[in-house]
């Protein structure tokens, strides 16, 4: 699973990517300092069901920090985009080459209005033109591929009778595009057995592709230089939008790892370890008073959970091998936390596991009621599996 961090240049964009993960990426006021994709690891949170259990977990392949689980996920910052980027304006054909990986994409955006289109530093700018533009670039661009390939596609299917979702998906598989995917636009753009598509039906077509293959989550960034939440509140009466300060979030993450503070993301509040300068005071003062207590959270955490639990509809299942101890084979408790689509089977997580234990799979045991499950059992949230398999 990959999540895109994208938006035009200069909105905090590689500071959000660098809360998230840590990453050593160059953090810079001013636009392109990202030119090449920085690819890092970020973490989901939810909470642990070493709580549900009364167990301390020793986890493996994820973090657990005060009965939170994090479970990785990869994190893309993609290069800065602008107006034209799918004409090859900006950096725009690398970003859009960047784009195609990911599955759902945080548009993060300033929400100060203290950017210009192109990157600049301005006042009064309207955030909600990036919003409209960054959705029209990304649907210009899928239309871009289609029309120039239509006749082909649509010879196939008139002379030949290939199969219209199958031609699609074959004709965009480099986006990442899945046949539910195409399946499910056709239908929104209401196109259901027409074939004959007009250049109006191909935009329609690719604004609901757009909008089913890659979703956005959008973040309202660098919200502390908002005043009064001027933009928020507007924008918010139009779209979905998670108020954000990357800026406080990489802060509070990097004093953490040094030590200075104790500080779990996506919490509201932090505790302070140790004797600090007057300026970090000031500094944690302010992202205390005027962020954490303000809104609740940075917001970053939050965005990177939207965008997995709620757009994806992702699940966490758990997997041991002894049922009564929740431990690996080494004694490890409760040792991995796997993201599964909703509607997934024991047979599934089996393979995604791996593919001898798919194919040597023969039932499982739900860890919780004891009871043992069939390969078309419909996993849960939270539910802790034994995968049996034969000898």
């Amino acid at each position: 699973m990959e999540i895109g961090i994208v938006g035009k240049p200069n909105v905090g964009k590689t500071t959000f990517f660098k809360a998230l993960t840590l990453a050593d990426a160059e953090v810079a006021n001013f636009p392109f300092t990202t030119i090449k994709a920085n690819v890092g690891v970020g973490y989901v949170r939810r909470d642990c069901v070493c709580k549900e259990f009364g167990v301390h977990c020793s986890p493996r392949n994820s973090l657990c920090i005060n009965g939170a689980r994090f479970i990785p996920v990869k994190v893309i910052d993609v290069a800065g985009l602008v107006p034209g980027a799918h004409e090859g304006k900006g950096l725009g054909n690398q970003f859009l080459d960047d784009l195609r990986r990911a599955e759902a994409l945080i548009h993060v955006i300033d929400i100060s209005g203290g950017t210009d289109e192109k990157g600049n530093c301005v006042e009064g700018y309207d955030p909600e033109y990036d919003i409209r533009f960054l959705e029209d670039e990304i649907d210009s661009w899928f239309y871009g591929i289609l029309k120039k390939n239509w006749q082909k596609i649509s010879t196939k299917i008139t002379h030949i009778g290939k199969n219209l979702v199958v031609e699609l998906t074959n004709q965009l598989s480099g986006l990442e595009v899945t046949e539910a995917d195409v399946r499910a636009a056709i239908h929104q753009a209401g196109l259901d057995g027409k074939t004959g598509w007009s250049d109006t039906d191909l935009m329609d077509f690719s604004v609901s592709l757009r909008k089913t293959s890659k979703p956005f989550i959008i973040s309202g960034n660098k919200v502390d230089l908002d005043v009064d939440n001027t933009n928020l509140e507007r924008l918010k009466k139009k779209y979905s939008i998670t108020p954000t300060c990357a800026e406080a979030e990489l802060g509070l993450r990097v004093a953490c790892a040094s030590g200075i503070l104790q500080y779990i993301p996506g919490d509201c509040s932090f505790q302070v370890l140790e004797d600090i300068t007057d300026k970090q005071i000031h500094a944690l003062s302010f992202i205390k008073k005027n962020i954490l207590e303000r809104l609740g959270s940075t917001g970053v955490q939050e965005c990177l959970n939207t965008a997995v639990f709620d757009t994806l509809k992702q699940i966490v299942v758990y997997c041991v091998e002894n049922e009564n101890k929740l431990t690996d084979s080494k004694g490890n408790v409760l040792p991995d936390a796997h993201l599964m689509p909703e509607g997934s089977t024991a047979l599934d997580l089996a393979y995604r596991i791996h593919t001898d234990i798919g194919d040597k799979f023969i039932g499982a045991i739900d860890c919780k009621t004891k009871k043992k499950i069939g390969r078309d059992h419909i996993l849960t949230n939270d539910c802790v599996i034994k995968i049996l398999m034969q000898k």
